[in-house]
């Protein structure tokens, strides 16, 4: 008997349950990837993505669903997106978000970090402000994502050492869960008053931000560098390089220093030096996600968005 009668032969004496179970297997889920493999790929926020449909009097005529809104990004020319709206949704809604549009999430956030913070005097609120990191670990997992953004919490709660110390201790907890799902846990720098000096002139360093990250002595923490909101203090191609491989991921905004507010990235308000950043990305060799930060809207805007992005960096 050759092999191929062999096979046949033994198929006939499977139990006919087996064979059933055999017919009616799910296909295995699909492999979801990026639109892209450039050394800068382009996210927007799901939170910058329209919820509703209105018309011409403002009235809500059609709501969007998650999955919608996924694919109004992806029409807009995105290669995927930052959830950003983590703490709405469970770790199998994400999952099935992404398995039903084909749209690639790379990133969570539960924004929730600004009023209950890791460094609260609390230790009960700083309970519940890891559990709500954790709940982003396990969103950006189930999606597929690689990291979580996080704002480690607020000047005002202590003196820096004080406040450093307890959100740096509330961290250390969750770096277990982080490294057993692969998830990077970045700190985006913010207008938080918090390693940086919030009254002072421009030209800052980013030294006591690459202190903080290091401090951790762990490959799963790193930054999630927001270009816009630091040009008020500092040189970003020299934070760049100076963050080196800490820098993971990128929020991108405008901001211009003469009207000291944020603007459309590269209009003609935005004197972010942007070819500057270009060079310092190709110095340290940066590989990753860049991320809009800015007002959004249907998928007209989101475009324009992207649009800018493309001009910001280039690609």
């Amino acid at each position: 008997m050759n092999r191929r009668s062999f096979l046949s032969a033994s198929a006939l004496t499977l139990p006919a349950s087996s064979l059933l179970a055999q017919e009616n297997k799910p296909a295995a889920d699909p492999i979801i990837r990026p639109k892209s493999s450039r050394p800068v790929l382009l996210s927007c926020k799901l939170g910058m993505i329209a919820r509703d449909e209105k018309d011409a009097a403002g009235k809500v005529v059609k709501q969007f669903s998650i999955n919608e809104r996924l694919l109004m990004a992806a029409e807009a020319g995105f290669d995927g997106v930052d959830f950003d709206e983590a703490g709405s949704f469970t770790p199998e809604q994400a999952r099935a978000a992404v398995k039903e549009t084909g749209v690639f999430v790379h990133n969570a956030i539960n924004h929730t970090h600004w009023g209950v913070r890791l460094t609260d005097p609390k230790q009960e609120t700083r309970d519940k402000a890891r559990a709500n990191m954790d709940h982003c670990i396990r969103v950006s997992h189930a999606a597929g994502g690689s990291a979580i953004l996080i704002v480690v919490g607020k000047g005002e709660d202590g003196p820096a050492e004080e406040i450093e110390e307890r959100c740096r201790q509330e961290i250390k907890k969750s770096i277990p869960l982080a490294a057993s799902l692969g998830q990077r846990i970045l700190f985006e720098n913010v207008w938080n008053k918090m390693m940086y000096d919030h009254d002072q002139p421009p030209e800052q360093s980013a030294d006591r931000f690459i202190k903080f990250v290091d401090s951790f002595n762990s490959p799963w923490v790193g930054m999630y560098y927001d270009i816009g909101n630091h040009w008020k203090y500092g040189q970003p191609g020299a934070w760049l390089r100076a963050f080196g491989p800490r820098a993971v991921k990128l929020d991108v905004k405008g901001f211009s220093r003469k009207k000291n507010e944020f603007v459309d990235i590269t209009s003609a308000d935005d004197d972010v030096p942007w070819a500057e950043v270009r060079h310092a990305l190709q110095d340290i060799g940066f590989a990753g996600w860049a991320t809009a930060e800015v007002g959004g809207g249907d998928v007209k805007r989101l475009a324009v968005v992207r649009e800018q992005m493309q001009k910001a960096f280039g690609v």
